[in-house]
């Protein structure tokens, strides 16, 4: 038994010994992902890539209420088939509408998401050369409670991020 107990204390100091010259670092992504000249260069691209169609949808929704307040406003002196005729039009423009509504959403999400998948791997290139080039055992990113200004590496992966290639 006091040979048990002693190899295990044994073996828990000899542990703390090979744990002492642990390099250890932290990365805080999402000030990265703020910060990245990728991110804003990326917000730009979607921007200019969804503009025309986010602005048909809003000439949709005005051209939707037009016709709402039109029927409104003049809807007691229409015949019948007329109103009949314009309410089955804006039923279906607002049907379209939302339609391509839901589709502009789905649409820039899968791209919003491929741009963010493509700066992600960028910037876990950055982390991983830092790491390398200054001989890091762990860099931790989420999930950590608390980091010491000595171990946070986050301004390292920024200044790397702006010099790497889009």
């Amino acid at each position: 038994m006091k040979t048990k107990i002693a190899l295990f204390l044994g073996l828990l100091l000899a542990a703390n010994v090979s744990y002492a010259d642990l390099k250890i670092g932290f990365v805080n992504i999402p000030a990265v992902l703020e910060k990245a000249p990728q991110a804003e260069k990326a917000k730009k691209r979607l921007e200019q890539e969804f503009s025309p169609r986010d602005k048909q949808l809003v000439a949709q929704q005005k051209e939707i209420q037009s016709m709402d307040e039109k029927l409104a406003r003049d809807g007691a002196v229409m015949g019948a088939s007329a109103k009949s005729n314009m309410e089955k039009d804006i039923l279906n423009k607002k049907r379209d509408a939302k339609r391509a509504q839901q589709e502009f959403s789905e649409d820039f999400n899968a791209r919003r998401n491929e741009e963010l998948g493509k700066l992600q791997r960028r910037i876990v290139e950055a982390i991983r050369e830092i790491a390398k080039a200054q001989n890091f055992d762990l860099l931790l990113t989420d999930g950590v409670i608390y980091a010491s200004e000595k171990i946070d590496v986050t301004s390292q992966v920024q200044q790397k991020l702006s010099t790497m290639p889009e």
